[in-house]
């Protein structure tokens, strides 16, 4: 389990990001055309894991936008955005934003994505949503970086994940 705040006041994850050097636990998400993405669609690229609590929050949609803009540059590299938002409400916000680089994923019909990767909320008030984490995924399917932001309220260390691409 892993303490992290939110605006100042504990709350708790269901358990650890995965670590360093792991197999990226497998995973099937909800996709803008309500159908099915599964991590495996991405066999041999690298992959960005922008994990985030609500696309309609400062920080989580400023997230967004800083990875869609660093994914337009990056080669054999995909950006998936992932939330418990419904996929309506991602894509709404990616086309008023005009995002073209990120992929937008839902875990609200997979629960078990943040039971898997350790960062499911366990209590306080966003419970059952997922904490603000950075996950990379190389081309072997390996974790090779991990950010849980300490402080809900607070931006993920972009140029730490982005060196490792």
């Amino acid at each position: 389990m892993a303490t992290i705040t939110l605006e100042g006041n504990e709350i708790h994850t269901v358990g650890e990001l995965p670590s360093i050097g792991s197999n990226a636990p497998a995973f099937t998400l909800t996709n803008g055309d309500m159908g099915e993405t599964s991590l495996s669609d991405f066999a041999g690229m690298k992959v960005v894991l922008n994990i985030f609590v609500a696309i309609d929050t400062g920080i989580c949609a400023e997230s967004t936008r800083r990875f869609n803009s660093a994914a337009g540059s990056l080669d054999n590299t995909f950006v998936l955005g992932i939330s418990a938002d419904l996929p309506p409400t991602q894509a709404r916000f990616c086309g008023a934003e005009n995002l073209n680089n990120v992929i937008m994923l839902s875990c609200f019909r997979n629960p078990e994505f943040g039971q898997d990767y350790g960062l499911a909320i366990a209590d306080g008030p966003l419970r059952e949503l997922t904490s603000r984490s950075v996950i990379i995924i190389d081309e072997q399917g390996k974790v090779i970086h991990t950010e849980q932001v300490p402080e809900i309220a607070q931006e993920p260390d972009y140029d730490a994940a982005l060196t490792k691409l």
